[in-house]
């Protein structure tokens, strides 16, 4: 059950606000539209039922708001707009990604590729897609975590009467399992053939609350729509006996050859017309202002629905009593033997149309099948069985950190910046050498005295602050509370990824850097260092502290251009000030510092720790290093302020 209490927008200046105090529900195993012209305030009710967008009132998704939801992904299927992913990211690496923000197996992906009758398409870049074939991924998205509630925000806009078709009996097939299905839309006929109830609201309050079948008869408007060569003369002979019978009749020409005549039917139409000798081509009833004559819904698909929930109830109640997973059937987050209704399964393997039938079944995707078809004339399958089977869910502490891979390397952006990062770093030592006087240590990094940070570096950064730039540029964890989870899962996973690439970037620039000077030095400009340690421990620093304070920048700022503006402001602004404050009177010299901490400390360390603590030490006494480090802590700060919540998951 789906309860909307007192949804209402936050007005911006003197504005009326765009959603008004929104009261209604969506029950489950309904498909419930949301009716309302262009600018009534559809889509901003569906953001404030996901808590995306500021306002009042609050949206109970089987009796819990959805900020106190463990996992609200898994409850809630939403579909707003595009496709939230990268345009270079492939379909299955989008959809694996989101498999593992969910917490469930990578194999769904493929599972519902599948259903959507998209599985040829795995390899296609999002970018490349079609508005039908978006739509298919985008449904296949909202259904990856198997929720028991869909929110979609006009899921047919744009599509062909046959894709429409197909869209819906998707939802009503959810619905039939017990689902709850809320959809928005600006056509009223589309409501009426589509949805079991209609919302409908006007300039964000609501107007009426009504079943399909009232809907249609109180509110559409019904007509005869006629075709006939003799269009004129017709609409004529309609209005001479409409007048001598005193009937409020109204004709309206819609072309040279079609008539819409209100205020009639066929039978009054046609005797009219043959009592006259017209001849008329078309004659058939219609609801609303042109289209599509409306079918009745057959009684048998009604009871077959029926039916087919009552066996999903029942399944899901079996499997609930001897499930090793406490809560596995009633959803994420409900207390063992809490009265609850059922949640939807979704759909399983077989359900929609099945892929492969039909022409184009080897075009790379299966076409969308008619209205109640798959083309070979049977109703689309829905595999009831499926219910007793809940989605396995994938948790624990690896669960971010396969969802922060994927995000890393489902695109070429690590390798051209790595690529990039070696050629500017090889250059920079050729010509660094080729000039002379300069550190041998400073040579390796690329590193001259007049660039604030070396190529390495920057590069880490970069790939740091694209971490969280991507997530608010590609909105995929939209529905995830905020547009993206403040988790301390999330952050860890993504910090720990970024400092191994910047390591490894780090190290390839450094390989780069040598091999090169040998290949056109010959014996090369370098010698065998005597100390290495301290010099690579530094090196390691200052990389996973641009990358960190890329990170976190990103994060706080909601940028990848901030997250970089960030790293290149340690160097500029916050060195010189800590070069100034090192070198006054209060600075303090780290001599005999190791010593005095074992002397304080409980745990008597090994003497030849102090080698250890102490290069540490001087590695942080350094400008850069102090800097980074008072930079990141801010930084950390501000992250918290600015969005850890006090019941932290993740």
């Amino acid at each position: 059950m789906l309860q909307a209490i007192g949804l209402t927008s936050t007005p911006r200046r003197e504005l009326p606000p765009l959603v008004d105090d929104l009261t209604f529900e969506a029950r489950p195993g309904c498909v419930t539209a949301l009716l309302g012209d262009s600018g009534s305030g559809k889509t901003t009710a569906l953001r404030l039922m996901l808590e995306l967008e500021p306002g009042r009132g609050i949206t109970y998704f089987r009796g819990r708001p959805l900020h106190r939801i463990a996992h609200p992904g898994r409850e809630v299927g939403v579909l707003l707009g595009d496709v939230p992913g990268n345009p270079a990211r492939t379909v299955l690496n989008q959809l694996r990604m989101l498999c593992a923000a969910y917490g469930v197996p990578a194999s769904r992906a493929d599972t519902m590729l599948e259903v959507v009758g998209i599985g040829g398409l795995r390899d296609q870049r999002l970018g490349s897609l079609s508005l039908g074939m978006e739509r298919r991924v985008a449904l296949a998205a909202a259904l990856l975590a198997d929720p028991c509630t869909l929110l979609l925000d006009e899921p047919a806009a744009g599509l062909s009467p046959r894709e429409r078709d197909w869209v819906y009996e998707l939802l009503r097939g959810h619905a039939a399992l017990g689902g709850v299905v809320l959809f928005t839309t600006d056509d009223a006929k589309e409501a009426a053939r589509n949805a079991d109830r209609v919302v409908s609201i006007r300039a964000g309050r609501l107007v009426a609350d009504q079943e399909a079948a009232e809907f249609a008869r109180t509110r559409l408007r019904p007509r005869v729509a006629v075709r006939t060569p003799h269009a004129a003369r017709l609409a004529d002979v309609l209005g001479r006996e409409a007048r001598a019978a005193r009937r409020a009749v109204e004709i309206v020409a819609e072309s040279g050859s079609r008539l819409s005549v209100y205020g009639s039917n066929c039978a009054e139409v046609g005797e009219a017309a043959f009592r006259h000798g017209v001849l008329v081509h078309q004659l058939a009833d219609e609801i609303g202002d042109a289209g599509t004559p409306v079918p009745p819904v057959p009684q048998a698909r009604s009871e077959a629905r029926t039916a087919a929930h009552a066996t999903a109830v029942a399944a899901a109640h079996a499997e609930a009593g001897g499930a090793a997973e406490a809560g596995s059937t009633a959803g994420p987050g409900v207390e063992p033997g809490s009265q609850v209704e059922p949640a939807a399964p979704g759909l399983g393997a077989g359900a929609g149309p099945e892929p492969g039938t039909g022409p184009g079944a080897g075009s790379g995707f299966a076409p969308f099948p008619a209205a109640g078809e798959d083309g070979s004339g049977r109703p689309p399958r829905v595999d009831s069985g499926r219910s007793a089977r809940a989605v396995r869910r994938v948790g624990g502490p690896l669960r971010p950190l396969r969802y922060e891979l994927l995000r890393t390397f489902g695109t070429a952006t690590p390798l051209l910046t790595s690529a990039a990062v070696v050629v500017v770093s090889v250059a920079i030592t050729l010509v660094l050498a080729r000039v002379g006087h300069t550190p041998q240590n400073r040579l390796l990094a690329a590193w001259p005295q007049s660039l604030p940070l070396p190529p390495a570096a920057l590069g880490a950064g970069l790939l740091g602050a694209l971490a969280f730039g991507e997530e608010y540029r590609y909105p995929a964890l939209s529905a995830d509370r905020g547009t993206v989870p403040r988790r301390m899962g999330l952050l860890a996973a993504k910090l720990g990824v970024c400092a191994v690439l910047a390591l490894l970037l780090g190290a390839l620039a450094v390989t780069a850097d040598a091999a090169a000077l040998g290949l056109v030095f010959d014996s090369g400009p370098l010698d065998r260092p005597a100390e290495w340690i301290a010099p690579a421990a530094s090196w390691a620093g200052l990389l996973i502290g641009c990358a960190w304070a890329g990170v976190l920048a990103a994060g706080v700022f909601r940028s990848a251009a901030a997250g970089l503006a960030a790293v290149l402001v340690v160097p500029v602004m916050v060195v010189p000030l800590v070069r100034k404050s090192l070198h006054g009177p209060s600075a303090y010299p780290t001599d005999g510092l190791a010593s005095r901490l074992r002397e304080l400390s409980w745990a008597q360390w090994p003497p030849e720790a102090d080698r250890l603590v102490l290069g540490a030490l001087r590695v942080m006494a350094q400008p850069v290093g102090t800097a980074l480090v008072l930079s990141l802590m801010v930084l950390l700060c501000a992250y918290g302020f600015t969005g850890l919540r006090s019941r932290v998951r993740w």
